[in-house]
């Protein structure tokens, strides 16, 4: 088995591939890429059990075979070569030797077929999406999932297609972000929960990538494929909370702000809040937003003065101020919208400019009491 690639191309694909492996894995074989060699494709794939991910290079070749060649090694020596072309020609004894214009190099490999095998979905649905537009939904939805392994619905992302649109959900329960495109819709409904890990992998891949994507998905895998990439991921099981229960309908308070000023005046003032509660004060009258927030046991206090346009009655809310300069930091637009009803209901923070044809996003944050 013997193929030439260029170490440049080899590396930037690896390097993408390289996202899945763990740093600790149960099985060792797993801390390996697997190459499987067909005449001039060389297809590489990593795999951590939960996510695989495979891309199929271009390479000079006319052989075939796999071996798993170990991944921190190969990375750590591609990273140091420039441009070059590299040979890779497996050796009677057990190695694989990569040789460039300098020097050589053996690598102790393993047998290709140890590598857990890729899942196929039997009769998945599908639908396709542009590339830049799933990074988009990830990116503007993924912060807000848990990490709490109690409840593992929680740490994904909802995907919920439908005919009309596509949605996708994630909350934390102090939290929650509905992300939903109108512009895009699938053949028929499919729900299912992804996981964060794969969700980051494709994000860091497709933002700004006009590529079409394939999304095919089962009861329990979902798949994507773009250009020579597939990522197949197992999907959450369990069932996704009904976060429409949870959105006030009748929010007669509306405040509209200058979402830089907001964010930046909420940073500040949350430097003085308390270290474990972080509550926000936002004091509400008229044309004027108040924000404050005091440290009792350290007598440390801020507050700010903000112009606003407010209909509504006078209110006093709490919120945690990392959440909220969370999502004000998700959002594009110049202008946001915070709806309230009671200062113990939810605030629903929507964006009023900013956003795209078809676009819509809903962010809640879930208040805190106020001490008063």
């Amino acid at each position: 088995m013997k193929f030439i690639v260029s170490s440049t191309y080899l590396l930037k694909h690896l390097q993408v591939l390289g996202g899945v492996i763990n740093n600790s894995n149960t099985l060792p074989i797993l801390d390996n890429f697997l190459f499987e060699l067909d005449n001039s494709s060389l297809k590489v794939s990593a795999s951590d059990l939960e996510t695989t991910m495979s891309s199929v290079l271009e390479v000079e070749s006319d052989a075939t075979g796999n071996i798993a060649v170990p991944a921190r090694l190969l990375l750590d020596t591609l990273k140091t070569f420039p441009e070059q072309p590299l040979t890779f020609v497996v050796q009677d004894n057990n190695t694989i030797e990569i040789s460039s214009n300098h020097g050589k190099y053996a690598v102790a490999y393993a047998d290709g077929a140890e590598f857990p095998k890729t899942v196929t979905l039997d009769n998945p649905s599908s639908t396709t999406i542009v590339g830049d537009v799933l990074a988009t939904a990830i990116s503007k939805t993924i912060f807000a999932a848990g990490n709490d392994d109690l409840r593992p619905v929680m740490s994904g992302v909802f995907f919920q297609f439908s005919p009309q649109n596509l949605t996708f959900v994630a909350t934390d329960a102090h939290k929650l972000v509905k992300y939903t495109r109108d512009d895009i819709a699938a053949s028929e409904v499919a729900e299912f929960i992804m996981p964060k890990k794969p969700l980051n992998l494709l994000k860091s891949i497709l933002a700004g990538n006009d590529v079409e994507v394939k999304v095919e998905y089962n009861d329990s895998n979902c798949k994507f494929s773009f250009e020579n990439t597939e990522l197949v991921s197992r999907l959450i099981d369990g069932k996704y909370p009904n976060y429409e229960a949870v959105i006030p309908k009748e929010n007669p308070n509306k405040l509209t702000v200058e979402r830089n000023q907001f964010l930046n005046s909420s940073r500040r003032v949350s430097i003085f809040s308390n270290k474990t509660t972080h509550q926000l004060r936002l004091k509400i009258a008229g044309a004027e937003l108040n924000i404050s927030a005091e440290d009792i046991d350290y007598s440390n206090k801020a507050e700010e003065r903000l112009n606003c346009d407010y209909q509504g009655d006078d209110i006093q809310i709490g919120f945690n101020s990392r959440f909220l300069i969370e999502m004000l930091n998700n959002l594009n637009a110049n202008d946001v919208q915070l709806e309230m009803s009671l200062p113990n209901r939810a605030g629903i923070l929507t964006p009023i400019d900013g956003l795209d044809e078809g676009e819509q996003i809903t962010m809640l944050v879930m208040p805190v009491m106020l001490n008063n």
